[in-house]
């Protein structure tokens, strides 16, 4: 087993200033950059992925529409979803990306079942179901051998505006969250117990049921006090930091 990645907690974080660090992050990495983990959570926005069809995105309303470099076709982020970017050299690992599918697809599972849910994956329509509702999304892109965006867990997200789109290019495909099928259910919490499986899975760490938090680096706080374009700012700037060590 290798070192483990850097987990970065980035709090609530707008989507296009965290893809754009994501994409200088693999741009600027070399053999020697540590893998970095990106904990996170987005406020509302619809993504479209690199061929993903307009038709699917039904009635966006006023939720931010943004098209992407990810695959996959539409699906939405908010609030009390766990948002999860693998920045993993995929060479380095011998690592494929449909092993690196796997793996994060592999996790949510072990975790779920952990909490007493059974849910599993899909070859056809990747991400993790649950009695056929998605629980958690998929969607990765691979440039200079490197990974970047990842997996999108729904906590206790808001559902309705899923109700806006053909989930992932599916019409009529349900969604879910961990929220109604396990009580007390907290985003934090759900962080904590996670890491360690995703470790796991990708080959970093043993114990995949370890309880004890996964140590973190946070980004600087922004006060609850700043409110629109100053905290946004303040959080892309945070975010440019990331990515230019």
């Amino acid at each position: 087993m290798s070192a483990a990645p850097l987990i970065r907690d980035l709090g609530l974080v707008p989507y296009e200033p965290t893809w754009r660090a994501m994409q200088r992050f693999t741009d600027e990495r070399d053999a020697a950059t540590p893998d970095e983990i990106w904990l996170l959570q987005h406020p509302p926005v619809f993504t479209l992925g690199l061929n993903a069809k307009r038709e699917h995105l039904l009635a966006p309303g006023d939720i931010p529409v943004i098209q992407i470099d990810r695959g996959g076709q539409v699906t939405y982020h908010g609030p009390g979803q766990l948002v999860v970017y693998p920045l993993i050299d995929l060479k380095r690992r011998g690592l494929g990306v449909r092993q690196l599918v796997t793996a994060l697809e592999n996790a949510v599972v072990s975790y779920a079942a952990g909490l007493g849910v059974s849910a599993s994956a899909s070859r056809e329509a990747p991400g993790v179901y649950v009695d056929g509702a998605k629980l958690a999304s998929v969607g990765l892109r691979v440039r200079r051998g490197s990974s970047y965006h990842g997996l999108a867990l729904n906590v206790s997200v808001d559902l309705e505006p899923f109700r806006r789109i053909n989930v992932c290019g599916y019409p009529g495909l349900g969604v879910t969250r961990l929220a109604d099928l396990v009580p007390r259910c907290e985003l934090d919490a759900v962080a904590r117990g996670f890491v360690p499986h995703l470790l796991h899975q990708l080959g970093f760490a043993a114990a995949p049921g370890a309880a004890a938090p996964v140590p973190a680096v946070p980004e600087p706080a922004v006060p609850p006090a700043e409110t629109g374009a100053a905290r946004y700012s303040a959080i892309s700037t945070a975010l440019q930091a990331v990515s230019s060590r």
